[in-house]
């Protein structure tokens, strides 16, 4: 299967593809599962679902998994499952502090990856360091398989060139370096290196695209948030995420917070606000380390000392909290989502203290009448933004997204850069 042929949406019933795709959705979540549970799980009678098994066997995305042993009488039934080398995609993460590639099967399983921590370069050198991973992982593929390979994801934060004092990035290099981000369009760089469709989203939604789309939680309604060098999120409602007009919906970075009280604070002086990533973010706990005269080069350094239980970082936890937790109950009166899914580029028990800690407050001030939304953990770690751009070919190509009921395309074959 090509990636032309899996945009067959564009010539055949909407209903149909959406049908298709609500199966390989309900499989998706089940493992494997007979005929007659796809007919329940996706709510359609045997007789179509019979229909789209064959098709979606003859086209190689799912497979015999053997059959049923559960002590039922009569002839056991037929198990059905992915077909992990049904479809690949290749998945480009670009944040400000490094850059990360990783290719995917149809299951979601990492098949390889690159990660280079690195301020990132000007977008030419980026795009020859891209270009030469993306070329060794497609090497890895059989000449069958790489016709199966729909497209490049990129995720990486819109504005690169914003908020560098925030992030202490400044200085005349940096400032370049990132302006000329903001002046290219990278993914069409990439897809005119490669040959091979580009689709681009703000690494955030990505991110919650990978929840959506390969995530254990099954939410069809959540705020996705993520705390890496910056602190960034996405929003998924009715099994789609929300864009909004410039494509930064569920920001939280930019929520208004009080100046933090911290002695390393970067703080202006008279300015009675700030913003949520000069606080939450991974750059403020290393500002902050440092300030205690802790030396940190990386992220292993930072959960390094998180793991040593280092008094700075327990400052930091309670300043990231006090920011953090009115931002979510702002963000959630808004979005009215019983769900919150957070993770973050390290772990050593940080995750599990940040989320503990913010559910106490969310319990503590929940509106009368109304349950407060329940945080739970990622799925995909330090691999979130890179999986989440590797899941945009498949979720274009394969996410039952209620556009294809009113005849739109899953994606354009002809073109070589498309969005989300």
């Amino acid at each position: 299967m090509t990636a032309s042929k899996a945009g067959r949406g564009v010539n055949s019933a909407s209903l149909r593809l959406y049908n298709e795709r609500a199966l390989l959705l309900a499989l998706r979540r089940a493992g494997e599962a007979s005929k007659a549970d796809l007919a329940r799980m996706a709510q359609l009678t045997n007789t179509a679902v019979g229909s789209i098994v064959q098709t979606l066997t003859d086209e190689g995305l799912i497979q015999l998994a053997g059959r049923r042993v559960d002590g039922q009488r009569g002839q056991p039934a037929s198990l059905i499952r992915l077909q992990p080398k049904g479809a690949f995609g290749i998945g480009v993460r670009l944040d400000r502090g490094s850059i990360e590639c990783v290719m995917v099967d149809f299951a979601g399983h990492i098949l390889t990856s690159r990660a280079h921590q690195l301020v990132l370069p000007h977008p030419d050198q980026a795009l020859e360091l891209v270009r030469r991973d993306i070329d060794e992982m497609r090497a890895l593929l059989s000449p069958a398989e790489q016709k199966r390979l729909l497209g490049i994801g990129v995720a990486h934060p819109y504005n690169l060139g914003a908020w560098l004092r925030e992030l202490d990035l400044q200085g005349e290099a940096f400032q370049a370096t990132f302006r000329a981000w903001d002046e290219v369009d990278f993914p069409s760089m990439l897809a005119e290196a490669t040959r091979l469709p580009v689709f681009s989203e703000n690494d955030g939604t990505a991110a919650a695209v990978a929840e959506l789309f390969y995530g254990r939680h099954h939410a069809q309604h959540f705020l996705y948030v993520f705390l890496g060098p910056a602190i960034g999120g996405g929003v998924v409602l009715n099994g789609d995420c929300v864009r909004g007009v410039s494509g930064n919906a569920g920001d939280i970075a930019m929520m208004p917070v009080p100046p933090s009280t911290l002695a390393s604070a970067a703080t202006v002086p008279g300015r009675r606000r700030d913003i949520l990533i000069s606080r939450a973010s991974l750059n403020a706990l290393t500002r902050h380390l440092r300030h205690h005269g802790v030396t940190v080069h990386g992220h292993a350094d930072l959960q390094r000392e998180v793991e040593l239980k280092h008094p700075a970082v327990a400052e930091w936890v309670d300043d990231c909290v006090d920011a953090l937790a009115p931002s979510l109950q702002s963000a959630l009166a808004v979005l009215d989502v019983p769900l919150v899914i957070f993770d973050a580029d390290i772990d050593g028990g940080l995750v599990a203290t940040l989320i503990e800690r913010l559910q106490q407050e969310l319990d503590a001030n929940a509106p009368e009448a109304r349950p407060a939304a329940r945080i739970v953990r990622g799925c995909f770690g330090a691999n979130a933004g890179a999986v989440g751009a590797a899941s945009l070919p498949m979720f274009m190509n394969f996410s039952p997204r209620a556009e294809l009921l009113k005849g739109a395309s899953a994606i354009v074959p002809e073109a070589s850069h498309a969005t989300v």
